[in-house]
């Protein structure tokens, strides 16, 4: 069992999290619950309903349209982060690679800390705007790249 402490680290690491205070990632890491997944045992399919942000505690996870692999995750790194801000069916599968333990943060929960908390709804509506700025940016300057060309 990870302690709060210990919660509030691998916490830390999700990008959507990154304006939170160490208190309000208690918050999270209060309603964050473990959970182990057996080798080859699929946490997710492909168009499953977006309910839960996972961080890999130990193991690995794959992440894979049938066969085609996508990208994976291993011990500290988040997936399905987001999960927990939009509903729309799961994009890829994800499948444990081998006995893999994670961290998952509940949709339902994660949405009832937010209406309970309007500092912790600012902080991650930051981070996700900030985010969704960069990625303008990049696109901007690719666009204005190509446009010199």
């Amino acid at each position: 069992m990870l302690s709060t402490v210990e919660k509030v680290i691998l916490l830390q690491n999700v990008g959507a999290f990154r304006n939170l205070t160490t208190e309000q990632i208690s918050y999270l890491a209060a309603i964050a619950e473990e959970v182990s997944v057996a080798a080859n045992e699929v946490i997710y399919e492909l168009g499953d309903a977006s309910d839960s942000l996972y961080i890999v505690l130990k193991g690995r996870v794959r992440l894979h349209r049938g066969d085609e692999d996508l990208s994976g995750a291993s011990a500290n790194e988040p997936f399905g982060t987001w999960a927990l801000f939009d509903s729309t069916p799961r994009v890829t599968s994800a499948t444990a690679l081998e006995d893999t333990c994670l961290l998952c943060v509940d949709r339902e929960d994660f949405l009832e800390l937010l209406s309970d908390h309007v500092r912790i709804t600012e902080a991650v509506m930051g981070a996700i705007v900030g985010r969704l700025r960069g990625l303008l940016d990049r696109v901007g300057s690719e666009i204005t790249t190509k446009a010199r060309t």
